[in-house]
């Protein structure tokens, strides 16, 4: 059986459970399409929480990012440290508001319509900008696996997510993305365990991260650093200089995390307060078997792959480009693996050429001409089990994994993008009077609208699409969650300190961003190179989100001081939910 069927049969099978699930999940209610029927058993919606947050760039990016050096597991104690933030400051109180959407919980909290289109936006801004890495990615997964145009296979995302997104709303997401949580957390830990199984003999990834390579007889880390340094590169295990910097980096991403509108309305599809929290504490287990899988699977595979190249160590000739693997000509068609011959020898020199002293005192003396191999680090997920020569049905489930992911992440923001339109825009400012039937009309067709957008976007991704995520998580962390936090734990905060304190924030941050990346990202409109002596205080534009969340509590304590209290009945209510 080809390779190609293989992947057919694992990929058409999961969307087969999909639409069978869409349709037995179908939303009949507003209450459904919104928050399931607010019906959700906490282990369900722990596991389909996780597969909400897992996106196609936690899926296949942080693994490449990881691969580059330990320091970049901050990106993981970030993202899950707004877990534990929502956890115990957020979750169960948000369920005691029995709202549907974070805009309809400001809005609610703050008795102000003002407050709430300033929450519709920066939701708006968040989750368009997260979706765009989603449906790119779920059409390069495609591309590789089932050999069609990433243009073929995003449009086919596009009508996958359409017909159980739409149908199902949220109930209907609930359960398939439960469903597509077990697909993507198999195709993840799988290919490690057989991996980790070559390498150190370890049928535990985690233990064979800190156990002995198997071939040279000394620790896995201490291979890598040794292969990795012989090639110019730091070591893997290497520190990092700015840690003020990587501090803030990594508080960016959890309060970020915290704010992210499509992560929050999980928690509102729960039967109870004390669920909520259940919830959540289920999700950090679900992600918890996700996240500690990636650093064995990061290092063992980049570990793989220099030694594919070299096969018989750095000080001996490279693999010949004529004896490439066939995965590696796989790769090469989709433009993520490139190579150019530099001094024309007919070998794949692969190392760092940006390392001064290694040019000089060893590449130089080799006749090396410049690094010639390109590997886009994404590629590192999906390409492993390749790179490690394991069997076909291996490299199928991998193939239907990345797209769950895709997709499971997909389906949530454009629920989020949706309801903020039909439940806080439409129902709740322009028309109150429309009926719940109008409502889950007007719910499906901002659903439908959505994912047109999406799909453009995908088709059409902006030039900054990879610095949208520094404005994603600037965006929650200095919006959203500074106003979650307040509303629920500071009954003195009024509507004008709401709103003036999510301006400041966001403006604040998006500044900030824009000064070293460019006004709107284009090219040449920054006023300082993104560089780190050019940065204020060491701070970088992607760690800017946590300064404008607290730019935001002070100058929402701040107006709120100097305005007049809420209303009673307004205290009374942030009383009554902080006590559940």
């Amino acid at each position: 059986m080809s390779q190609f069927t293989i992947n057919m049969l694992f990929v058409g099978g999961s969307f087969a459970l999909y639409t069978w699930i869409a349709i037995w999940a179908r939303a009949k209610s507003t209450k459904e399409f919104y928050i399931a029927g607010g019906e959700v058993p906490p282990v369900m919606n722990g596991m389909a929480t996780a597969a909400d947050w897992l996106s196609a760039a936690s899926f296949i990016s942080v693994t490449g990012l990881i691969s580059q050096g330990y320091f970049n597991s901050s990106f993981i104690m970030g993202w899950t440290g707004g877990y534990v933030l929502l956890a115990v400051l957020l979750a169960p109180y948000l369920r005691r508001f029995a709202k549907y959407t974070v805009p309809d919980f400001v809005g609610s909290r703050f008795d102000s319509k003002a407050a709430r289109l300033v929450a519709v936006v920066a939701l708006l801004v968040v989750s368009l900008t997260y979706v765009i890495g989603q449906m790119t990615g779920a059409g390069v997964a495609f591309a590789r696996f089932l050999e069609v145009s990433s243009t073929t296979g995003l449009i086919i995302s596009s009508i996958v997510v359409f017909f159980y997104a739409v149908l199902g709303g949220m109930k209907g997401v609930t359960y398939t993305q439960v469903a597509q949580y077990v697909v993507l957390i198999l195709a993840f830990t799988i290919p490690t365990v057989f991996i980790s199984l070559q390498l150190t003999g370890h049928i535990l990834p985690q233990l064979g991260f800190i156990g002995t390579h198997t071939e040279s007889g000394i620790p896995l880390l201490e291979k890598l650093n040794q292969v990795v340094r012989e090639l110019g590169f730091q070591d893997y295990t290497a520190d990092v200089s700015n840690k003020w910097n990587m501090f803030l980096f990594t508080l960016t991403l959890m309060v970020g995390t915290a704010g992210l509108p499509h992560v929050i309305i999980r928690f509102f599809t729960v039967p109870k307060v004390a669920d909520a929290r259940w919830s959540a504490g289920w999700a950090l287990v679900f992600i918890a078997l996700f996240y500690t899988t990636a650093p064995p699977l990061a290092a063992m595979t980049r570990l793989t792959l220099v030694t594919n190249i070299f096969p018989q160590g750095a000080d001996q000739p490279a693999l010949e480009y004529e004896n490439r693997a066939e995965w590696f000509k796989k790769w090469e068609e989709t433009g993520l693996i490139k190579f150019e011959d530099k001094n024309n020898d007919g070998l794949i020199q692969l190392y760092n050429d940006k390392n001064p002293a290694f040019v000089e005192n060893v590449a130089n003396e080799k006749g090396w001409a410049g690094n010639e191999l390109y590997v886009n680090n994404d590629i590192l997920v999906l390409a492993a089990p390749e790179i490690a020569n394991l069997p076909g049905w291996v490299i199928g489930l991998i193939a239907a994994g990345g797209i769950a992911a895709a997709l499971s992440t997909a389906s949530g923001l454009l629920l989020a993008i949706s309801s903020a339109v039909s439940h806080d825009l439409i129902k709740n400012t322009l028309y109150p009077e429309i009926s719940d039937k109008t409502e889950m009309l007007a719910a499906r067709l901002s659903m439908v609208g959505a994912i047109l957008i999406a799909t453009w976007l995908g088709l059409n991704p902006p030039g900054f699409a990879a610095q949208t995520v520094a404005l994603a998580f600037g965006m929650a962390a200095s919006s959203i969650f500074p106003v979650l936090m307040m509303g629920i734990f500071f009954k003195r905060i009024n509507a004008k300190g709401a709103v003036s304190g999510m301006l400041a924030g966001s403006f604040f941050t998006v500044g900030y961003i824009f000064t070293y990346l460019g006004w709107f990202f284009i090219p040449g409109t920054n006023t300082y190179p993104n560089l780190p002596e050019f940065w204020v205080m060491g701070i970088s534009p992607l760690s800017v989100g946590c300064i404008g969340a607290l730019i935001n509590f002070i100058v929402a304590i701040g107006v709120s001081y100097a305005t007049e209290e809420p209303s009673e009945e307004i205290q009374k209510m942030v009383e009554s939910v902080r006590y559940p």
